[in-house]
């Protein structure tokens, strides 16, 4: 087998600034960044994983949740967290990607894999899995639907903690959670809906990860869906190198540009930034356990 250590995604650059922006100001309460693809290299110069963690403790983020969406990419966010004390690991299969075990008639395969990666002590969630209908069609749907419901078997299995992509499926992943029963932590990555899903969502003792996009200018379903979430149900995340938070939108993001989401999720509800640090590191802790253990 591959040593997963070696294992590593190019981003595509095309035209855009793939320059890492500056370091922002410390937070003066650390966080924790609860979801990012640290495999995947971005910007003009690749940074590895020492390097990102490095940059990121110096400005006061802890820790990071290591996703995977397919085998090699899970093996990988394994093989970080058992690595390095700063990481936890998340491992799946990925909605988009289902489809594509399912034609090769992998899928069961691929999810015994996911299973043998979530018995790792250091592997804290089963992640990220869901339903996207934006980038699946019809004829994929089936195999998505098949795959989540596994995975949340996997997440109450394993007793830990599951990572949901919902794209432009939010009815449906609710209703999934609903009909076979969600894990007892469930966090919405990235989450997308807008302040009445963020209601039905907390109501259901799910948590709500927010992430660069809330500071996008035509994004104010998620700042309406951020003011109605409960302060214990809220976390954060880069989603790295993905969606970097304005005013550096679209070039590479990574664990230590956190604290740019942070004070704006802060602005936003009009909190004291050290109290909602506090909280939101606490929020994570509660859902993936201690990265010391």
């Amino acid at each position: 087998m591959t040593d997963p250590s070696q294992y590593v995604r190019q981003r595509e650059k095309g035209a855009r600034d793939v320059s890492y922006p500056p370091a922002p100001e410390p937070l003066a309460v650390a966080v924790y960044d609860n979801h990012a693809h640290l495999e995947i290299e971005d910007g003009e110069v690749g940074l590895s994983l020492d390097e990102q963690l490095t940059r990121a403790g110096d400005v006061g983020v802890l820790g990071v949740v290591q996703a995977g969406g397919d085998i090699d990419s899970s093996r990988w966010s394994a093989w970080a967290a058992a690595s390095h004390p700063r990481v936890l690991a998340a491992v799946a299969i990925h909605p988009n990607e289902a489809p594509a075990y399912a034609e090769r008639g992998m899928l069961a395969e691929a999810i015994a894999v996911i299973d043998e990666l979530a018995a790792q002590p250091r592997v804290r969630a089963i992640g990220e899995t869901g339903l996207d209908f934006f980038r699946t069609g019809p004829e994929g749907q089936p195999a998505q639907y098949e795959s989540f419901e596994a995975h949340i078997a996997l997440a109450k299995r394993h007793g830990i903690a599951m990572q949901i992509h919902d794209r432009e499926a939010h009815d449906e992943v609710l209703a999934t959670l609903r009909r076979v029963g969600a894990p007892e932590r469930t966090v919405f990555h990235c989450f997308s809906g807008d302040a009445d899903m963020a209601r039905i969502a907390a109501d259901a003792g799910y948590y709500l990860s927010f992430a660069g996009n809330v500071t996008f200018k035509n994004a104010q379903n998620l700042r309406d869906a951020l003011a109605v979430t409960p302060r214990e149900r809220i976390l954060v995340e880069t989603d790295a190198p993905f969606l970097t938070p304005v005013p550096y939108r679209g070039r590479p993001n990574a664990p230590y540009l956190i604290p740019a989401t942070v004070r704006f999720l802060a602005a936003q509800l009009e909190v004291d930034l050290d109290e909602l640090c506090a909280q939101l590191a606490a929020n994570t802790l509660a859902v993936y356990g201690s990265f010391e253990d």
